[in-house]
Formats: structure tokens, sequence, C-alpha cells
């Protein structure tokens, strides 16, 4: 019932068809690249500045995409990074060998800046829309949403590749963003206008927010132990060396994420309604447990298949509902700006953890290694979780 009123309103409708539309077509299009790299003989640096690239902008953004966001109207707003995305995703077909690989990197982070102001901005006004039950929905609707498209884009994208090549793979998945954009265009969107004022004031006036906010540090620090799972580089390694004797590179990189991404879906249906403040904690350890069992299974692509659909299951749980702790625990007319720094904080710990995958990588250390590293860092978030339990509790699980 709670999941039907948000595909009656027909704005929360439409945004969420956008959202899948956007998703599908980001998603789509990263089998094609990381298998075009693995072609062109990309090393493992390479790779992961590559996957930088997709997850840079919103480290980039955070001081100005809040600004952006309450600045432009949102309907037109959304419109013209549609654009941006299109023609972005035309540029991929242009490179074709490791000589204009630094062109790849540009167009990825060109419209992963466009997809990351499209992501904060729907995620700030949905709040002024709807709230309470029905927002935590929404939040659930589109974590679902993410790992469906993360789901079957991964896995029809490797496809596509296998029997379409990368053209006929970027040209399909410029067509999501054409879809996208004709229902931005028909949708009705109330003009809602925030508050006018430099950007310089906007930014000075959320760090003084922040600041006599604590709590909302605490939980962009939760939030941010999403961005521990960026497992692109060392699932398109592995496929580079091991499962390529098994199956083809860009089916080997769908298939695996496809697993995952499974998971992603089906565990906020399962999990959602039960994870508390109080309880997080030990979903935290759940989540780092499932990812050290993928680390001693995933040289076996048929172990590491099965083992990383468990590894999927919390992680999206983790998300919606950190995020929903933070809309719920920051006032509107800061929520924009608020976002976009947790934002900040979540790419962080994504840039820096990919870094750290590519450079150890390089340095000869095993994959399964750096797999078990990341799994242990979940405990010590754990512990964290289990000392803000109490701290958070009353302002959330009592709405």
């Amino acid at each position: 019932m709670k999941y039907g009123e948000i595909f009656k309103n027909p704005v929360t409708r439409g945004l969420t068809t956008i959202q899948f539309l956007s998703y599908f077509g980001t998603v789509f299009s990263h089998v094609a690249i990381a298998s075009l790299l693995v072609k062109l003989g990309a090393g493992a640096d390479m790779i992961a500045m590559i996957f930088i690239a997709i997850l840079l902008p919103s480290l980039v953004l955070a001081p100005v995409n809040g600004y952006i966001i309450d600045r432009f109207e949102f309907k037109k707003l959304i419109l013209i990074l549609l654009i941006i995305e299109m023609s972005m995703t035309i540029c991929f077909m242009f490179v074709d060998t490791l000589e204009y690989v630094w062109l790849l990197w540009s167009f990825l982070f060109i419209r992963s800046i466009a997809g990351t102001i499209i992501f904060t901005a729907e995620m700030s006004y949905l709040p002024k829309v709807i709230s309470g039950e029905t927002l935590k929905a929404a939040n659930e609707v589109h974590s679902i949403i993410w790992s469906s498209t993360f789901a079957f884009g991964m896995a029809l994208g490797g496809l596509s590749t296998y029997y379409f090549g990368y053209i006929g793979t970027f040209m399909i998945d410029f067509s999501f963003y054409v879809i996208a954009f004709f229902v931005m265009f028909k949708l009705p969107i109330a003009v809602i206008r925030n508050k006018a004022q430099s950007a310089w004031s906007a930014t000075k006036e959320v760090f003084g927010y922040i600041r006599a906010n604590p709590k909302t540090v605490h939980i962009m620090i939760l939030h941010s132990s999403v961005g521990l799972t960026v497992f692109d580089t060392i699932v398109t390694l592995l496929a580079k060396t091991e499962y390529k004797y098994i199956i083809a590179v860009p089916l080997a990189i769908g298939w695996i994420n496809f697993s995952r991404a499974l998971a992603l879906m089906l565990g906020p249906l399962v999990f959602g309604k039960h994870i508390k403040m109080n309880n997080l904690w030990a979903v935290m350890i759940f989540q780092g447990i499932t990812i050290i069992i993928w680390a001693y299974l995933q040289y076996d692509f048929t172990l590491s298949l099965v083992s990383m659909f468990f590894v999927g299951l919390f992680t999206t749980s983790i998300w919606s509902f950190t995020y929903y702790m933070l809309q719920q625990n920051t006032d509107e007319e800061f929520l924009g700006r608020v976002i976009s720094y947790n934002d900040m904080v979540f790419m962080f710990v994504s840039v820096g953890m990919t870094y750290a995958i590519g450079k150890m990588a390089n340095a000869g250390v095993e994959l399964n290694y750096i797999s078990m590293i990341i799994g242990a860092i979940f405990f010590l978030v754990a512990f964290y979780a289990f000392l803000l339990r109490d701290k958070i509790v009353i302002s959330v699980d009592k709405i």
C-alpha cells in the first residue's frame, strides 16, 4: 500500500520513471566501458581511474551542488542535465585506443557530473512534496530501482556488448536518456522557490547548520560506509585474469554484478522494515562477514557468483535507511545542501577505496586480501554504529 501511494501521484511516478531510465542508462554502458578497457590492455591503475571518473563528481561538486539545486528551477535543470548525459554517451563511441582513454575519462566525468546533480536534485525535491512513511517508502523504491537497474543493466549490458559491440551498446544507452528527457518534459512539476543567496553565503550557512547539528555528521559517516563496496575494479580485474578462461569478459562482468544487484534489489524488501538505529550495528557486521566470505571464494567464478549475492543483501538496506535518517533529521531549508555534502563524504570513501584498490592491485596485493580488508573495515563501522545507537534512535525510529 505504501508503495502504491508513490505510483498514484503523477509527479512521484514520473520522477521514479526518470530515476529508472537514468540509472539504467548509466549502468548499461559500464560493462561496455570495462570490457573496452580490458580489450585495449588497460592496467589496474587505468581501470581504477576510469571508475574514479564516475565517482569523483560528487566529491568535486559538493560545495556548489546544493547551491545549483536551490538556484535553478527543478524541471529546467533536469532537462539540461539529461541533454548533457545524452551528448557524453554519444562521445563514448570515439574512443578506440588507449591513446584516447583520457577522452573517455573526460566524457565519463562530465556525464557523471550531470547524473550527480540529477540524483541530488531529486532526493532534495521529494521531501518537499511527500513526507513521513511515504517518503521512507520512496527512498526504499529508489534503492530498489537502483538495485534492479544495476542488476538488469549489468546483465543486459554484458549481453549487448557481447552481441552488438561497444558502439551498439552506447547507442542503446543513448536511447534511455532520450526517453527520460521526454518523460521529464511532460511532467507537471510545480515550481518551488528557494531563498536566493550567494554561493559563499549558502556554503557558510550550511556549515554553521551542520556544526550546530552534529548528528548529521554521524549519519553521513554511517551512510558513507556503503562507499566501501565499490567492487567494479576488483570484478573487472577478476574477469581479466581469472574468469576469462570460463566465460567471455563482458559476460563475466555482467553476471557477477547481476548476482550482487539482484540481492541489492531484494534486500530492502526483505530487511528494510526491520532495520532500526539500535540494530544497524548488527547489519554492518553481517555486511562485513559476507564480503570476507566472498573474498575466500572469488577466484572460482561459480562460487563468486553465489557469494556475491549474499554480499549485496544488506547494502541497499544500509543505504536507504541512513538516507532516510538524514532526510528526517535535517530541516527542509538546508536539505539540498546537506545531501550534497553527504554525497561528498560518500564519494570520498568510494573514490579513496577505488584508488586504493587500483594501487594495491598494481603493487601485487592479491585481490582476495584486498576484499578481506574491506570486509574488516565494516566491523569498525559496526562498532561506531553501536556507540551511536541511542543518540539518533529517538529522532528517527519514533517518526
